[in-house]
């Protein structure tokens, strides 16, 4: 299991909280911003806020915190 753990993109601290596999809950200033998902190694879906289904548009925010959660996880 993975323990929570914080990111920090541009002065903005996330806290990411790992759900079921490739699933990690994000928050901001202490609230639920959005779930995400890893699609594959390098691209990552914000996911749906009440059917928690992949929203299949770009969003540069969640590529983002996508590629410092892969950073995080590289360390172990």
């Amino acid at each position: 299991m993975i323990e929570p753990f914080d990111i920090e993109i541009e002065d903005i601290v996330y806290s990411v909280f790992p759900e079921e596999e490739d699933v990690f809950a994000i928050f901001k200033e202490g609230i639920e911003l959005m779930k995400i998902q890893k699609d594959n190694d390098s691209h990552w879906l914000k996911l749906d806020a009440e059917s928690e289904i992949p929203l299949f548009i770009y969003d540069i925010e969640v590529e983002l915190i996508g590629q410092q959660i892969n950073l995080e996880l590289e360390k172990g």
